[in-house]
């Protein structure tokens, strides 16, 4: 479990190919503190750690479906990802409950500054069955955009904003999104539950 509050944007330094799957190499700060089997999000997918060189880089494995569910099929060295480990139950929830769990993509479809801040609008596509259960935003609500636990603003059928503040652009990949990038979304966990504990009390 994860909270969405960004430790770093590391970057990729190699991506190899294995049938279906990519290992993906990437070189960050605290990767001697990282074990084998450790749970990391990458750009708000749960990936497990399999490869630890000792030179400050650290290797995980995409499947096919991550990749069909994610924009990890998108990275190329020079990429950065943004990086959070595990939460610490002890420790303060300082963004929402974030699963790593990436439910769709959605495309950046424009960048307006705001007097210091940016703002970026998304544009996703679910089905109708799907945001009845919960696969949608709401105004004020929480959303996960690559990893990042953001507040929506302007929430649309099938569109959003968030506000991103300059620490957050200078510390995340925010600052290679531009119109067109494709991102990851993970949608409100507890929403979800909700719309489909409202879906069963009609169906009883």
């Amino acid at each position: 479990m994860f909270s969405g509050i960004v430790e770093e944007a590391a970057k990729v330094v190699a991506v190899k190919t294995d049938g279906g799957n990519i290992h993906i190499t990437l070189k960050c700060s605290f990767a001697d503190e990282l074990k084998i089997d450790q749970s990391i999000s990458h750009n708000g997918v749960c990936l497990t750690v399999v490869a630890l060189p000792g030179d400050g880089t650290y290797t995980v494995t995409a499947i096919h479906e991550t990749l069909e569910r994610s924009n990890l099929a998108d990275l190329k060295p020079g990429s950065l990802v943004n990086l959070e480990r595990s939460m610490i139950l002890n420790g303060r929830l300082d963004g929402h409950i974030v699963q790593g769990h990436v439910d769709c993509t959605a495309v950046c479809t424009g960048v307006e500054e705001a007097d210091g801040s940016r703002y970026f609008a998304f544009s996703y596509n679910v089905p109708p069955q799907m945001a009845a259960r919960g696969y949608v935003t709401v105004e004020k609500g929480s959303v996960t955009v690559n990893g990042v636990s953001l507040t929506v603003c302007d929430s649309e059928t099938g569109s959003f904003r968030v506000a991103i503040i300059p620490y957050t652009f200078e510390h995340t990949n925010f600052c290679q999104i531009e119109k067109g990038t494709r991102v990851n979304l993970e949608f409100d966990i507890i929403g979800k539950y909700l719309a489909r504990l409202t879906e069963a009390s009609r169906n009883a």
